[in-house]
C-alpha cells in the first residue's frame, strides 16, 4: 500500500496529479508507438495513492467524484492527468469509471472487496464497446460463464480488473468484474490499428469459457445503464479532453514566444480565441460539478432529464473547446511546428480519436429536446430546483 494513502487530501490529491502529468508530459513521445503502455506513469500514480482517488472515505480513500462536495476536485484531477497525457488519461478515466460503478451499484461486501484491491494497486476499467460477437453470460452450476469479446478494451493486458459487461439469456445486460491474474484470456492487438492513442492498449479481448462467481457480477441487470448517472459520466471524459486542449494552448505559447512570434496581431488574436475557449471549458466542469454533487447528497435527482441534458451539453461543449483549439494552434504553429519533436502533431492525433465518443449526435438531440419539451424559460431549465 502507497505510503501516506490514508492521509491523502483532496488538496493533496491534485498536487500530486500536477506533478504526474509533468512527467507523463516529458515520456509521451518516448511511448507513443504500437505496442506500448504507459507502465511507468501507473506506477507512478499508484505510488501516490491516486489508484485509490474515487474510494469513499469509509473505504480509506479521498472520496472523489464520490462523496458531495468532491466533484470538481475529480474533474480537476482527470484535467491534470489528460494534460500530461491523454493515453494515461483515457485508461485512468476507466479506473475511475468502475470504481465508482462498483460504490454505486455493487453489495457493501463487493464494495469493501474491491476496495482493497484499489490499495494493493489493481488496475481497473470499464470494457463495454463491442462488435456482433459481444459477450454472452450464461449461468452455469452456480457460476457464470462469459462468451465472446469486447473491443477497445483500454489497457488491455494491464488492466487487472476490468467491468465487463455482457447479455445475460433474458437479454438483461449485466456488469461483471473479471480477475484477469485468476483467468485466461485471448488478447488479439492487431485490431487496434490507429495513428492516435496508440499507447492506450485499447485491443480487442476474447473472454470465450471465462467463468466467474456470483460476488464477481456487480448490481442487477440494466443498472449500467441507468440515468442519469450513465450519461452523467461523460463530465469525467469532458475533463480528461480539456487538459489536452490546455496542453496545446501551452505548447502553442511556448513555440510563439521562441520564434519571436509573440507581437504579431493575428498570432494574438489565436492566442486569445484559444484562451477563451478553454477558460469556457473550465466554466463548464465548474458548472457540471455542483450538480452532480447533489446527485452524489440526495441520491436522486427531481429531474433526471435535465441532469441528463446539462451532461450532454458539457460533453458537446467541451469537444467544440478541443476543436477550435486544434484548429488555432495549428495555424499558429504553422507546418514546421506540427514537426516531431514538437507535442502538437502527437497530441493532436490522441485528441483527435479520443473526441470521438459514441453518438455525438443523439447527445446533442437530447439536449434539444429538452429544450423543446419544457415551457419554462431556458434560464431556469437547468436550475438548482431540478437537481
Amino acid at each position: 500500500m502507497p505510503d501516506g494513502l490514508h492521509t491523502l487530501t483532496i488538496s493533496g490529491a491534485l498536487a500530486r496529479a500536477a506533478t504526474i502529468a509533468e512527467r507523463c508530459a516529458r515520456n509521451a513521445a518516448a511511448i507513443d508507438q504500437e505496442g506500448a503502455f504507459p507502465v511507468d506513469e501507473f506506477a507512478w500514480i499508484a505510488e501516490a495513492g491516486l489508484l485509490a482517488a474515487p474510494l469513499h472515505r469509509t473505504l480509506g480513500g479521498p472520496g472523489l467524484g464520490t462523496e458531495a462536495g468532491s466533484t470538481l476536485a475529480l474533474l480537476l484531477l482527470l484535467k491534470q492527468i489528460g494534460r500530461g497525457n491523454l493515453a494515461v488519461g483515457r485508461v485512468y478515466e476507466g479506473h475511475i469509471n468502475a470504481l465508482q460503478l462498483i460504490q454505486t451499484f455493487g453489495t457493501a461486501q463487493q464494495q469493501t472487496m474491491y476496495a482493497a484491491d484499489a490499495h494493493h494497486c489493481k488496475l481497473f476499467g470499464v470494457w463495454n464497446t463491442e462488435a456482433a460477437d459481444g459477450v454472452k453470460i450464461f449461468p452455469v452450476n452456480g457460476r457464470y460463464r462469459l462468451e465472446g469479446a469486447k473491443t477497445f478494451a483500454s489497457g488491455a493486458g494491464y488492466v487487472e480488473r476490468p467491468m465487463v459487461n455482457g447479455v445475460l439469456p433474458d437479454g438483461g445486460w449485466q456488469m461483471c468484474i473479471v480477475p484477469m491474474d485468476r483467468v485466461q484470456v485471448e488478447i488479439d492487438p492487431s485490431w487496434w490499428q490507429v495513428s492516435g492513442m496508440r499507447a492506450s492498449a485499447s485491443y480487442r479481448v476474447d473472454f470465450s469459457g471465462v467463468e466467474l462467481e456470483p460476488e464477481e457480477l456487480i448490481g442487477a441487470p440494466g443498472d449500467y445503464y441507468r440515468q442519469p448517472w450513465l450519461t452523467g459520466g461523460v463530465i469525467r471524459f469532458a475533463a480528461v479532453q480539456l487538459g489536452a486542449a490546455e496542453a496545446l494552448l501551452d505548447a502553442a505559447r511556448d513555440y510563439l514566444q521562441g520564434r519571436g512570434w509573440t507581437g504579431d496581431p493575428y498570432q494574438r488574436a489565436r492566442m486569445a480565441e484559444a484562451a477563451i475557449a478553454v477558460e469556457s471549458g473550465n466554466l463548464w466542469l465548474r458548472g457540471a460539478a455542483p450538480r452532480a454533487d447533489r446527485l452524489l447528497l440526495e441520491g436522486d435527482c427531481v429531474d433526471p432529464q435535465a441532469y441528463v441534458a446539462y451532461a450532454n451539453m458539457v460533453r458537446t461543449a467541451i469537444e467544440k473547446v478541443c476543436l477550435d483549439v486544434l484548429g488555432l494552434v495549428e495555424r499558429s504553429v504553422g507546418a514546421r511546428g506540427l514537426l516531431k519533436p514538437h507535442p502538437f502533431e502527437r497530441i493532436g492525433r490522441d485528441l483527435t480519436l479520443y473526441l470521438r465518443q459514441p453518438a455525438p449526435d443523439a447527445a446533442l438531440a437530447d439536449v434539444g429536446r429538452h429544450v423543446l419539451e419544457r415551457t419554462t424559460p431556458v434560464s431556469a431549465l437547468w436550475s438548482d430546483d431540478n437537481f
